[in-house]
């Protein structure tokens, strides 16, 4: 889809569910969903119709959906394509709240459309929503430099200063999120993006 991006009706954090996953890298996407629940004084509670947990907030007068999927990373695509569908949410008013392996910690990129870059939880939500046309929140959490080690590095807990530079970029992301809410996603990159 072309042209200027939709307000956002949802915002989705891609994660594995358990406490073995929580403090992993791959759950980068549900560390800012919480966060922004936080922010904004809103609650997530696990609704089993949609096989996540699923909260909603309101950034001045705009209301927003936020949801995480609890079908484990590889099946993400079934609970947003659920919830998006019920809800008729078209995809380009979806943000997609992700790990990213070739970003470094410390760096957040906002992204209008794109492919999945060998990110499983993109790859399905890709396929289970017919399309690719959605915004993504890529969190840098850097490459373990050899690509048979990616499946272990992503489910680890990453060291005290790695996590508190996924913090800090989640932070600038959170400070230009009202933009990206609003559907002024090129202002939010232009904020975002010149941070480092």
């Amino acid at each position: 889809m072309s042209g200027a991006p939709s307000a956002l009706q949802l915002v989705v954090g891609l994660g594995n569910p358990g406490p073995e996953y929580q403090d992993t890298r791959h759950n980068a996407g549900f560390w800012f969903v919480d966060e922004l629940a936080r922010q904004h004084g809103g609650r997530l509670r696990i609704d089993s119709k949609y096989s996540s947990e699923v909260g909603q907030i309101s950034i001045g007068s705009h209301g927003l959906w936020l949801l995480k999927p609890l079908t484990y990373m590889n099946r993400s695509g079934q609970a947003i394509a659920r919830f998006a569908s019920f809800y008729k949410i078209p995809r380009p008013a979806i943000l997609v709240v992700h790990d990213e392996l070739d970003l470094p910690p410390g760096v957040a990129r906002l992204k209008r459309d794109g492919g999945h870059g060998g990110h499983n939880g993109l790859r399905d939500a890709i396929a289970q929503l017919g399309g690719h046309d959605f915004q993504r929140l890529r969190l840098g959490i850097g490459h373990p430099g050899d690509a048979r080690m990616v499946v272990d590095y992503v489910l680890r807990k990453p060291p005290l200063a790695e996590r508190q530079l996924i913090e800090q970029a989640m932070d600038e992301a959170l400070r230009v999120f009202p933009q990206v809410a609003q559907g002024q996603l090129e202002k939010a990159m232009q904020a975002l993006h010149s941070t480092r």
